[in-house]
This record gives structure tokens, sequence and C-alpha cells, in this order.
């Protein structure tokens, strides 16, 4: 989420709004989420990535699991406990 606020800020606030338009959302929306970090749904997150032309991606907005919504994305690989 911390991509997606970086982004938001560097927009001016007419950008944001239309930004948030691209994204099939509201501005308030994205504010709200983040602060209240809810996992955004695959749509958001696709829309997201491509309004932003690939500043904010999707393994950006879902870490955790972006794999397994999106199986062409690699799996991060896991650090090997020595």
């Amino acid at each position: 989420m911390e991509k997606l606020r970086l982004y938001l800020n560097s927009l001016s606030r007419q950008e944001q709004e239309y930004f948030a338009f691209r994204c099939g959302t509201t501005l308030g929306y994205l504010r709200k989420s983040l602060s209240t970090k809810p996992l955004f749904d695959a749509l958001l997150c696709l829309s997201v990535e491509r309004a932003s032309n690939g500043e904010v991606t999707r393994q950006d907005l879902r870490p955790n699991d972006y794999w397994r919504i999106w199986p062409d994305l690699p799996e991060p690989k896991k650090e090997v406990a020595a």
C-alpha cells in the first residue's frame, strides 16, 4: 500500500480523481484504504496497475498471495534457513 500512497501523493488532486476514476473507484475509497489496509480484489489491483502504468503493481497490492490470483506471475522465492 505504501507504493500506492506515494504514487497518489505524486499526483495533483485532479490527477488523483482521474486516476481513481480510471481504476473504477473513488479517491475517497483509495484514501480510506490507505489507512484501513483492506485487501483489494483482483480487478481493482489490475486496474491500479494499468492506470499507474505499472508504477504500482499487483504484487505491491497483494504481496502475500498475488501468485495464487495471477498464476502467470512468479511466486516469490522462499528464503532458506541457514
